[in-house]
């Protein structure tokens, strides 16, 4: 408790001092262009990885695949920050400052010469935002209830407030300070946590921890070593690793980063953070299987979320689960933040400042404007976050749907010349219709979202392709 007391007032504290850096919208949102290499990279790992990640990904794939899903770890590091960092980075800073863009709409909006463009885009992000913002409260409220015995609501409500202060208060600065401190903070995290869980009496050691993981594995060798169990793991490597290229909150860090050469110094700390968190999660996550036979119930079911949490009570000092708590907030806060200020720049700036003249003309009606939504969709996100939904549905739909909508007419309007409005249109409609179109299908089955995730992305890039041709 005093751990999460002093990470709660170091939050609030950067908020207010942040509060005299945001004095107008472009600092609000970009932080001015001037954020260096070092808090840029911990902006764009801790956005990438929250409690999604150490609670639901790393608990049912774990459980699901074994070591195998250590794979996604890696994929996330070498693909999902690596090359995201060499491909888009530099490229999306230029042109994002040559086209006076300053969020994913303007960007669609100026570079295709389109304002219906801007204001869909618009829309898509706040939308589709809101359930992955929703699965974030939902996998801390678990793991806040397994330490302290809180009600689930209770936690949902205080993460919402927390954010809500800092981020309305201090803007894109506030979240780029907070989320290098919540970085380091997530860096000791998981090093505790990789000692301490394979140290365990019933691992007994990261040799012997791989050797059981693997004879359980091939006990299920009709399950987990098939051309099936392959795919799975392959989609989900592509969905949470090239999928991010087009997340929006992950793109924007490459806006405000102050100059190319720290492009160049970001792409190096990202990747090795991400390597460390990433791998170090689903490692964690693999060795589920020597602690339960079973999947741990809630309500008479079985819900995966329960794993990780349950392991870590099980190996960890109260000091050091402790650490590992604000570890999960810290992913959680830094993660949210960003999906919000995201988010709630677009409509305001994209959507309601285009349109309105009195928001055009002052640019403070518009900074008021878009606190206010940052509270809204704040909001919103608990209320979706209070019916207890598991965090893969949330999250895996969200993700491929705005992935499947953004990724492909962005990054061939980065690179290719070709490229223009009717492809950019093609894409952009396409991907999402295949993504919800098929879980409608499906009856939203979570065991396939991943793969209409990436056949969202891939068709997008397909129809982008043909639209621009034609």
């Amino acid at each position: 408790l005093l751990m999460l007391v002093i990470f709660f007032a170091i939050m609030l504290g950067v908020g207010f001092y942040s509060r005299r850096h945001a004095t107008n919208v472009n600092d609000f949102v970009l932080g001015g262009r001037g954020v260096g290499p070092w808090l840029t990279a911990f902006a764009y790992g801790t956005s990438y990885f929250s409690a999604v990640v150490f609670i639901g990904y790393a608990g049912q794939f774990g459980w699901k695949y074994g070591l195998a899903s250590t794979w996604i770890g890696i994929g996330n590091a070498l693909i999902g920050s690596l090359l995201a960092w060499v491909i888009l980075g530099r490229r999306t800073r230029v042109m994002s400052k040559h086209l006076s863009s300053a969020t994913m709409p303007e960007f669609f909006g100026s570079r295709f010469h389109s304002q219906g463009m801007k204001i869909v885009a618009s829309l898509i992000i706040f939308v589709f935002l809101i359930p992955y913002t929703a699965s974030v409260y939902n996998g801390l409220s678990r793991l806040f209830g397994m330490a302290f015995d809180i009600p689930y609501s209770v936690c949902v409500m205080g993460m919402a407030i927390l954010t809500a202060v800092y981020v309305i208060l201090g803007g894109y600065m506030a979240t780029a300070i907070n989320d290098f401190i919540q970085g380091i903070i997530m860096l000791v995290g998981v090093a505790a946590m990789l000692f301490f869980v394979s140290e365990s009496e019933q691992v007994g050691g990261f040799a012997s921890g791989v050797t059981k993981v693997w004879e359980s594995m091939c006990a299920q060798s009709d399950v987990l070593f098939t051309p099936q169990t392959a795919l799975s793991v392959i989609c989900l490597i592509l969905l949470t690793s090239v999928g991010s290229w087009g997340m929006p909150q992950m793109v924007h860090k490459f806006y405000g980063i102050k100059n190319e050469d720290g492009v160049k110094k970001g792409t190096v700390i990202s990747t090795l953070f991400a390597l460390i968190i990433a791998g170090g999660a689903y490692y964690i996550g693999s060795l589920s299987r020597i602690f339960f036979t079973e999947v741990p119930t809630l309500d008479g079911k079985a819900n995966y979320d329960l794993i990780v949490p349950q392991i870590l009570t099980q190996t960890l000092p109260v000091i050091l689960l402790g650490v590992v708590l604000v570890l999960v907030v810290s992913a959680s806060v830094s993660t949210l933040s960003g999906i919000t200020l995201t988010s709630c720049s677009t409509i305001s700036m994209d959507l309601v400042a285009d349109r309105v003249s009195k928001f055009a003309e002052d640019k403070a009606k518009t900074l008021t404007l878009t606190r206010v939504l940052c509270a809204v969709f704040i909001l919103v996100s608990y209320l979706i976050a209070s019916f207890k939904t598991p965090i893969l549905p949330l999250m895996s739909f969200s993700w491929g749907t705005i992935s499947g909508a953004f990724l492909a007419p962005y990054m061939l309007g980065l690179y290719w010349k070709g490229m223009n409005r009717a492809g950019a249109w093609c894409g952009m409609i396409t991907g999402p219709v295949v993504s919800l179109g098929l879980a409608l299908l499906s009856g939203f089955n979570s065991a396939y979202a991943t793969i209409f995730g990436v056949a969202a992305m891939a068709v997008s890039f397909l129809a982008c392709w043909i639209g621009s041709l034609v």
